[in-house]
């Protein structure tokens, strides 16, 4: 922190602000502003998966915190104390007291940086020295995408001074928080991760904030940084071309108009995403349903389900959200469900930040820092362990391992008294299949209460085609529907689907990969030169992390890669074909031996070859440390005039 640290601009209800206080911060809070390391010896937080967060720490613990941090904010408010950043060995313990056990030394540098003690960016490249101050002018991008990572991208390229032109389909900045715009719509990961590290905000509404929420923010993002001005809105790209005798790629766009243009750069950068693709089942009759039909990517603005009869295809994580709105006006609804979601327990999914931990995180010294570090260790490997599948269990097919079994008995504990008076109904919700084989999704008892309506029901029963009037399942029943919403996700292992991307031997990108993406790290792929994608092939997490952690670390490396070219003079950078092939081959080995990757378990996480295409199958600090800098051993670096022969 900074100049907030100033007590005399801190409101004085700050203190009663402490009553909302998450207490081992709060702690933390304790040991800057008075410098008493007592604290790290006295009683500390154990956390269990998904309670409140306090770490059950006793209440008188709690009251005795609550009183000292008062007395020190009092104090510090005169003026009388200040609050100090102590030295690294106190700040490791500090880390380990937080997170509730000793964090293995690896870790270290990897969470303090997340910690960022220092208020510095760590991650923002550094090019205004020689030779990268000289080379930048030299440089130029396209990203495609202006959502979450090509926004990343464009922040650090316009931080670097390499110029670059954002290429955006849609008419506005924000990607999937634009396009998802169903009732329900959120996210969920807490607020103060699903966020860039460099652009905290501490007004966040809720914990796990609306859609409508997360698009301001990326909005005002791109407003602060000035991006606008460097978009093309409302333009597809058609093709995106390397020429090997230059070295320059050409990218062919297409305007709102239907006007065709071309743009070069030495870079390309695709920032499209996994999950922008619809994916509509292959169901017969599909085309003869004479209602409403329609994805929940692509809700209309102006529908409303008041006295319809609507049929859910899906009970997935779309499904989830929005079935809860559109059932309290619905004459009846109907959920189409091939097989039921885990749900973690999570209180606060829908409840409001209060003022007092607004005030707190705005003003209470290293607070901010604090919290979201305990968040970001909760969230980074606490249930990795319980996903791994254990080889030498012989539990049967609902879990891979002791720990796994144990945590999805947990599970089904908390989501069987929902359903009390209700055992058909609990036979429906309690998954079949491992916990971790699909993404968990935030339950608050929303779900599960939309359910029990009368007017909503949840069939299990496969669907054996759609009708003129209906869905008509495989026991011969048919549901009458005046609409029918498709909750079926996304094509996501149909990466950079619509875009061909043509490389240095005159190969198609979609021919290199033949329905099965790969990228090292990835990132970047063979016979592609000075391409990166961002959210690649196998950077996705099922139980760990924010989205966001891997666009920061990916868009890292890809200025490393950048800053490669300009230290060595090359004006081309290729990933060596047999470190792509040993990262994969490690990757796939890793994957089989995860929730996801279990034969038994069929998910969007596979793709129609059955390999998981999708997951990052290694703990976050991995790939940490694998996108630190990038190893020029792993690349073929080609100096300007050498035409890749």
């Amino acid at each position: 922190m900074d100049g907030e640290l100033h007590a005399r601009t801190v409101p004085a209800a700050l203190t009663a602000a402490l009553e909302e206080a998450h207490v081992p911060t709060l702690v933390m809070v304790l040991v800057h502003l008075t410098g008493d390391k007592g604290w790290l010896d006295g009683e500390r937080p154990v956390y269990v998966p998904f309670d409140d967060g306090q770490g059950g720490l006793s209440p008188a613990f709690v009251s005795k915190v609550k009183a000292a941090a008062a007395a020190a904010l009092e104090e510090w408010r005169q003026n009388r104390l200040t609050p100090t950043k102590p030295d690294q060995a106190t700040v490791r313990r500090m880390m380990d007291y937080i997170a509730g056990a000793e964090i293995p030394s690896h870790y270290a540098p990897f969470l303090s940086e997340e910690l960022g003690l220092e208020g510095e960016d760590p991650k923002r490249p550094r090019w205004d020295k020689e030779p990268l101050a000289a080379a930048a002018p030299r440089l130029s991008a396209v990203i495609i995408g202006a959502g979450m990572s090509g926004l990343l991208a464009a922040i650090r390229l316009q931080q670097a001074g390499i110029k670059f032109t954002l290429v955006e389909k849609n008419a506005d900045v924000g990607g999937t928080w634009l396009e998802n715009r169903y009732p329900g719509v959120r996210v969920d990961t807490p607020n103060h991760l699903y966020s860039y590290s460099f652009e905290p905000n501490h007004a966040w509404p809720q914990r796990y904030s609306t859609g409508d929420v997360l698009l301001e923010y990326f909005r005002r993002t791109a407003d602060k940084y000035g991006l606008r001005d460097k978009t093309l809105f409302s333009t597809t790209v058609k093709r995106c071309v390397f020429h090997a005798q230059t070295g320059v790629w050409e990218t062919i766009v297409i305007d709102a108009d239907g006007a065709e243009r071309a743009l070069e750069s030495t870079v390309v950068i695709t920032a499209v995403g996994q999950l922008n693709q619809p994916r509509m089942p292959s169901i017969e009759g599909t085309e003869s349903f004479k209602g409403e039909a329609f994805h929940s990517a692509r809700w209309p603005a102006d529908f409303t389900a008041a006295g319809k009869r609507v049929a859910v295809i899906g009970a997935g994580a779309s499904a989830f959200q929005f079935v809860p709105e559109i059932a309290k006006e619905a004459s009846s609804l109907t959920v189409f469900q091939r097989s039921a979601p885990w749900l973690a327990p999570t209180a606060d999914y829908h409840e409001p930040v209060g003022e007092g931990k607004k005030a707190l995180l705005e003003h209470l010294p290293f607070y901010d820092k604090w919290y979201r570090f305990y968040l970001f260790w909760t969230m980074t490997d606490g249930v990795y362990e319980a996903v791994k599948a254990d080889p030498d269990w012989s539990g049967g097919p609902e879990a891979v391992g002791a720990l796994n079994a144990g945590l999805g008995a947990m599970l089904a504990q908390a989501i069987a008294p929902q359903t009390e008076g209700r055992p058909d109904l609990l036979k429906k919700v309690v998954p079949n299949y491992p916990f971790g084989g699909k993404r968990a999704l935030r339950d608050n008892g929303t779900w599960i209460q939309a359910l029990r309506r009368d007017t909503v029901s949840l069939e299990t029963t496969p669907i054996a085609r759609i009708t003129p009037e209906g869905i008509l399942t495989m026991d011969g029943v048919l549901h009458h529907a005046d609409v029918i919403v498709y909750g079926t996700g996304f094509e996501a292992s149909s990466f950079l689907k619509g875009v061909e991307i043509v490389g240095a031997d005159g190969r198609s990108l979609h021919e290199t990969w033949a329905g099965d993406a790969r990228a090292y790290l990835g990132i970047t792929v063979p016979g592609f030169p000075n391409f990166f994608s961002l959210y690649g092939p196998n950077t996705n997490i099922v139980v760990n992390g924010s989205i966001i952690f891997f666009s920061e670390c990916a868009v890292r490396y890809v200025m490393g890669c950048l800053e490669l070219l300009a230290r060595t003079g090359a004006d081309r950078l290729e990933v060596k074909s047999e470190v792509h092939d040993a990262f994969n081959a490690k990757v796939d080995e890793a994957n089989a031996k995860m929730a996801w990757g279990a034969p038994q378990v069929s998910s969007w996480y596979k793709n129609a070859l059955g390999r998981v295409s999708q997951n990052w199958p290694f703990p976050l600090v991995d790939y940490w440390s694998a996108t630190l800098a990038p190893n020029p051993d792993d690349f073929i670096l080609r100096a300007p005039g050498q035409n890749g022969a």
